[in-house]
């Protein structure tokens, strides 16, 4: 089950929100208050009626709600969770609701409005549509989080997505038949097809925005992800329009034309998000699957290469030692035994020990570059590199990022592009580390400084993760040696291998309370 959990698709629903998103959608609400402050003095101005406004708007509206239905449907069939089947279905109901609402709307279609329309219908129709997505948002806060209660695994996800269409139609029609042959039995909200009963609609109104509050507050409380931030956005739409369209003022004014374009923001902020994140997030995967592939044959050509260079190389001189051995071996068993002889075969096992020695030495330099073929650069550049190109990995596994990088450090004179395989794979082995957490926040803190004493730099990488075990803390930088279930054990030997040929060190220590400390220390270009 644990495993289950960690499968984090690439989705808005599990993809923390970063901080230029985060920016962005405060930028939006505080735009949409200046302009309810700049037009809150006019609110109350009439202005000519436009026949077309309402077929038009609403038309977008509708199409905009239906292709962000159809989004997180696809979005539940992949997940199977519950949540997000609450929150298609409330897309779904707001962009079906809203043709009753535009073919009974008086003066759309026909003078007094379409479907048997009488004086209430449009109204509560119109009421019955903003009470939709903020039930379905609530729900959706209070689902998401149970991950193993509300998946349907036994089901096919076709089949409940077809039959929550068939609900939500025949809900719509209900309504759509209460509010216009059961009209009435509803209380009622308009004088005539400008004014409406100020006391019943502001009542209406104020639950409306109740209702759209709390879905905010559920939202800001249990925020988790990129999808949570722009829901929160479109609750403050939806409480600035139901705000002017029931509380302050009649139809046909400056402030209701007003709300019709708040109804127009909330439902195209959803969708834009989803289709941009969408893009964004398989343009990411289509780079990360084929760096992946690049890195995956890269690696398995050099070890190939490697294999095939140790085995060629290191044949011969245990070949050799194999045959002197066996030659003393048969000085000394002679009666009587012939030292000399011996001694210069076991000499041979010395001199091709020494051989095979080199040989091993000359292949570790295939980690190191001469002098003339470094170049000066920054550490913190390379650091931001590693993070930038794993950022999506970092907010897939939910994972904070605390970044402290000096802007007094000296500049490296080194191998740009093996130090950055070395930050990337240590990143990714914190990532990996943290990926099994549930219980505690995960935290990764990366950070740069000058080395007291000295003027050399210090890279520290910190992780909230599983840790490493005492006994095995020591073997972690030992070729093979892994503690993962698919792992080579070859990265970590490497990293050291490449941060030594740089002339510096790269250590591994616990982290309390939780998880592991990986420090490289660098000297600087002019040492």
């Amino acid at each position: 089950m644990r495993e289950a959990a960690n499968e984090q698709p690439f989705l808005l629903s599990t993809l923390r929100p970063s901080q230029g998103q985060n920016r962005l959608a405060l930028a939006i609400v505080a735009t949409l208050l200046v302009a309810f402050g700049v037009t809150a003095p006019f609110l109350n101005i009439q202005l000519q009626r436009l026949g077309a406004f309402i077929p038009t708007i609403e038309g977008v509206c509708a199409v905009n709600d239906l292709i962000t239905s159809a989004l997180l449907f696809s979005q539940f069939a992949i997940t199977r969770r519950l949540a997000l089947l609450v929150l298609s279905i409330g897309f779904l109901f707001t962009a079906l609701i809203i043709i009753p609402h535009a073919l009974t709307f008086p003066g759309a279609f026909a003078p007094a409005g379409l479907l048997g329309a009488r004086l209430q219908s449009a109204s509560w129709l119109y009421n019955f549509w903003k009470a939709g997505l903020p039930l379905a948002v609530i729900l959706y806060v209070l689902l998401k989080d149970a991950d193993t209660g509300t998946r349907m695994p036994d089901r096919s996800p076709t089949r409940v997505i077809f039959g929550s269409i068939a609900i939500v139609v025949a809900v719509v029609c209900g309504l759509t038949w209460i509010a216009t042959a059961g009209e009435e039995f509803l209380p009622r909200l308009m004088l005539d097809n400008t004014r409406g009963i100020q006391g019943p609609l502001r009542i209406v109104g104020a639950l409306l925005v109740s209702l759209s509050a709390v879905a905010l507050t559920l939202l800001w409380i249990r925020r988790n992800c990129v999808l949570d931030l722009w829901l929160m956005v479109m609750c403050c739409t939806l409480i600035l329009e139901v705000a002017m369209a029931n509380l302050l003022i009649t139809r046909f004014s400056v402030g209701w034309y007003a709300s019709r374009v708040y109804a127009l923001a909330s439902s195209i902020v959803v969708l834009l998000v989803l289709l941009s994140e969408t893009t964004t997030l398989y343009a990411n995967l289509a780079r990360s699957v084929m760096r992946q592939r690049s890195a995956r044959e890269a690696r398995q050509i050099a070890m190939d290469a490697m294999a095939a260079s140790i085995a060629h190389e290191i044949k011969q001189p245990l070949g050799a030692m194999v045959t002197n051995a066996s030659a003393g071996l048969r000085w000394l068993t002679n009666k009587p035994p012939d030292l000399d002889e011996a001694r210069l075969a076991l000499q041979r096992v010395v001199d091709v020990g020494h051989r095979a020695d080199a040989v091993i030495k000359s292949l570790r330099t295939m980690f190191k570059k001469e002098v003339h073929g470094r170049v000066s650069f920054g550490v913190n550049d390379v650091v931001r590199d590693a993070l930038t190109m794993l950022d999506v990995d970092l907010r897939t596994q939910q994972i904070s990022v605390a970044i402290q990088l000096s802007e007094d450090v000296p500049l490296l004179l080194g191998d740009r592009g093996q130090l950055h395989q070395v930050f990337l794979n240590l990143i990714l082995n914190a990532i990996e580390a943290m990926g099994s957490v549930t219980s505690r926040t995960r935290v990764l803190r990366v950070s740069s400084n000058t080395i007291q004493g000295s003027s050399g730099i210090m890279v520290t990488i910190e992780d909230s993760g599983t840790g490493i075990e005492g006994k095995d803390k020591d073997r972690v930088f030992e070729p093979f040696f892994t503690t993962k279930t698919s792992g080579t054990g070859i990265g970590l030997a490497i990293c050291r291998s490449i941060v030594e040929a740089h002339g510096g060190t790269l250590a591994a220590l616990a982290n309390k309370p939780h998880g592991t400390i990986f420090r490289v220390a660098l000297p600087d270009a002019n040492l």
